[in-house]
């Protein structure tokens, strides 16, 4: 695609508007918006100016004027916008020079694309994540220095089977949320039209259905891609789910764990390495994997601590991650094996299918830093033959304590992950695709804006433990 194409297309569509939309550091979607007349050919060029210091993380007030660039690759009409607006996905770069600019997501993103193809290894890493999400019927959450609290609450869940009104008898129990038929699954119809909606913005979906937990819980997959075209497309998802579920009166949430005792939020992603049309990780070993992907999976599980940081960014991603219960925080791998933190899928017997699930990321992650940072792991696996041990072909969860010993896991918490991601993040500097100075205000941010004020703050549940003292 070229600007000349999109420019055409906003004129033959008849778009009032265009709306330019980028990635800050922590993965929110921005846009500035331009009437329609005002794209031409040069605003490719020339870009669009913003404020990068009034965003989270990014710029000081002394070097706040930046441009965004828009990508001509990536075009769709909005449906949720009133006026006619044609959507572009944009990078920051630095104003003269027009270098991408240093904390940019997407900019790091086309840097680990370009190493991979510097190393020879391979020339294209393709990505399918599984972005689950909730659709809540209403959310209430509040936090005063005296007071704090949230309810969530869906129609179909299971502490709704004594409501007083509006009362159906269907409702889902805990945990017993995978793939029931309507009338449990009260939100196949919401789906549909996302699915339809994604169609529309470029999006291959391949299914969709309710998930485990009660209260909403939803997973709609859609085709894989290349790094940056998969971290785009996640962008998009998650912009048209939130915003089909507003339309509807609802509200889905992407958090990790917004309910204790049923399943959380994941993100398992799917990753290949291919040269050319020949698929890099089938083989004649373990599982029909190729040396390759066995080396690929010992860098992931080697570097897995690190790239936690940024595959499970928040406070409450890590009560999902919980030992023994519905997410896999132990670092061995397996075929078909979901207790594992890696699986080898077996649905197809194809070489072309061939992949590893890495099962640990949530979608609250910045999908372009952590999609490069799995890849260069991945990476320093390949380039230094790192063995990943014998496969875990047992159910992890109900392994003796002795044996379970013997088995590596993640971190507890963000600040265990975070403090991983210090000493571990050599194989991340590999050609420049990331840098100290990223790394350090990935780190700082984390601290400060996120962990000490959680750490700070009172828990409703402490006082039910100790009020009473």
């Amino acid at each position: 695609m070229n600007p000349k194409t999109v420019v055409k297309f906003a004129a033959d569509e008849k778009a009032e508007f265009v709306d330019i939309r980028f990635a800050d550091l922590l993965g929110a979607w921005h846009h500035v918006t331009i009437p329609a007349d005002e794209l031409s050919e040069d605003t490719f060029e020339a870009g669009v100016g913003f404020d990068a210091s009034s965003l989270r993380g990014w710029a000081a007030i002394n070097e706040s004027d930046m441009l965004l660039m828009p990508d001509p690759v990536r075009y769709w009409i909005d449906p949720f916008m009133q006026q006619k607006t044609l959507c572009l996905i944009a990078d920051a770069v630095e104003p003269g020079a027009k270098e991408p600019y240093w904390l940019d997501p997407r900019a790091l993103a086309k840097r680990a694309e370009s190493y991979l193809k510097f190393t020879g290894v391979a020339d294209t890493v393709f990505f399918g994540p599984e972005a689950e999400f909730f659709i809540f019927d209403n959310v209430k959450f509040h936090n005063e220095n005296n007071s704090c609290g949230f309810t969530v609450d869906s129609r179909e869940a299971a502490w709704n089977t004594g409501l007083a009104r509006e009362n159906s008898g269907f409702h889902i129990r805990h945990k017993e949320g995978y793939v029931p038929l309507p009338p449990l699954d009260s939100i196949h119809d919401l789906r549909s039209e996302i699915a339809t909606l994604l169609k529309q913005a470029g999006l291959s979906v391949e299914f969709h259905h309710h998930e485990v937990a009660t209260g909403g819980q939803c997973e709609i997959d859609f085709r894989f891609s290349t790094l940056l075209g998969t971290a785009d497309n996640l962008m998009i998802f998650k912009y048209t789910v939130k915003n089909t579920a507003v339309r509807h009166g609802k509200s889905a949430t992407f958090m990790p764990k917004p309910l204790y005792g049923d399943n959380g939020n994941g993100m398992h992603c799917h990753q290949s390495l291919w040269k050319g049309e020949k698929a890099l990780f089938y083989g004649d070993g373990y599982a029909n994997l190729s040396e390759m992907a066995l080396h690929y999976i010992g860098g992931i599980l080697k570097h897995a601590p690190a790239i936690a940081a940024f595959a499970a960014p928040t406070t409450n991603s890590y009560k999902r991650l919980v030992p023994g219960f519905e997410a896999p925080v132990n670092l061995a791998y397996s075929q078909r094996n979901r207790s594992a933190a890696v699986r080898i899928p077996t649905y197809s017997p194809s070489p072309k299918a061939k992949r590893l699930e890495v099962r640990f990321p949530d979608p609250a992650c910045n999908p372009y830093i952590t999609f490069s940072a799995m890849l260069m792991a991945g990476l320093d696996g390949v380039q230094n033959r790192l063995d990943p041990g014998n496969p875990l072909d047992k159910d992890i969860y109900d392994l003796p304590p002795e044996e379970l010993a013997e088995v590596p896991s993640l971190p507890g918490s963000l600040d265990e992950s975070l403090a991983a991601l210090e000493a571990d993040h050599a194989f991340l500097l590999k050609g420049d695709v990331f840098t100290e100075g990223f790394i350090r205000r990935w780190i700082d941010y984390k601290r400060d804006h996120e962990i000490n004020p959680v750490r700070m703050r009172p828990h409703p549940l402490e006082f039910s433990l100790y009020y009473d003292v």
